[in-house]
């Protein structure tokens, strides 16, 4: 799962990495939330472009996107398959850069900790993304876009069970080439990233909250530690061990 994350790099470095035609201009971003707009890389007549788009994919079936669901995420395993997917699946796969993202590990009383996950060697990584066009009964169009994500990795599986499906650069090509990919093409990139790809560390609980959006979000915190109600002692004798991280099924918030 992914619910934030950040892009703090510059125009100029997003345009280096990702080599889309605009020269476009946009604040960094701390703390990049579900329903803002995100950046978005496809592939129009041969060539990349930036667009932006509201983070929450509408597919165009839809009558009402009030009372639609909001879909942040698409699984990547079940995507090729889901109604609501399985036509941007197939026309319109999209990169989003990003610095990093923020998942939540829950606690032995069931706080959730936020980790700051970013690459380890700094610098942007490209998650896949999905998007989609809803016109409304007077013509105006909306773009929306969807982050993918698959089972986590090795390394980061003890923070969350799921992960933004992150693309190589070496594959952007191949991602984005909606008309001549073959269909077992896209499926072999879908799998975790590496996993020495990324480092993760606890920061600030103010993550949680959208309206708090600056630089201080990535200073690394000591992750609060939260005995459950029964002392040290009796929690080894009954052979639970130490540092267990609770053993539940871990999401947002």
């Amino acid at each position: 799962m992914c619910g934030r994350f950040v892009l703090a790099a510059s125009p100029e470095q997003v345009r280096d990495h990702f080599s889309h035609v605009e020269r476009e201009e946009f604040p960094p971003r701390y703390n990049i939330a579900p329903t803002q707009p995100i950046a978005t890389v496809r592939l129009f007549e041969g060539a990349r472009h930036f667009v932006l788009v509201r983070w929450g994919l509408v597919p165009g079936w839809v009558k009402d996107p009030a009372s639609f669901s909001l879909l942040a995420n698409a699984r990547g395993e079940t995507a090729a398959d889901k109604p609501s997917f399985r036509t941007a699946m197939r026309h319109r796969r999209c990169l989003v850069p990003a610095s990093g993202y923020y998942e939540w590990r829950a606690g032995p009383d069931g706080r959730k900790q936020p980790y700051f996950v970013r690459p380890r060697a700094g610098g942007l990584v490209a998650l896949a993304g999905l998007w989609e066009e809803w016109c409304d009964p007077d013509g105006g169009v909306i773009d929306t876009g969807a982050l993918m994500t698959v089972p986590a990795n090795a390394a980061l599986s003890h923070i969350h069970d799921r992960m933004p499906l992150v693309i190589a650069p070496e594959h952007f090509d191949l991602w984005l080439d909606v008309k001549s990919a073959r269909p077992q093409e896209i499926r072999a990139l879908i799998r975790p990233a590496p996993d020495d790809l990324f480092e993760a560390f606890p920061v600030s609980r103010r993550v949680n909250g959208a309206r708090d959006d600056d630089p201080g979000l990535l200073e690394p915190e000591r992750a609060e530690e939260v005995e459950p109600p029964e002392a040290p002692a009796k929690r080894r004798k009954a052979g639970q061990g130490e540092g267990g991280d609770g053993g539940g099924q871990l999401d947002l918030f």
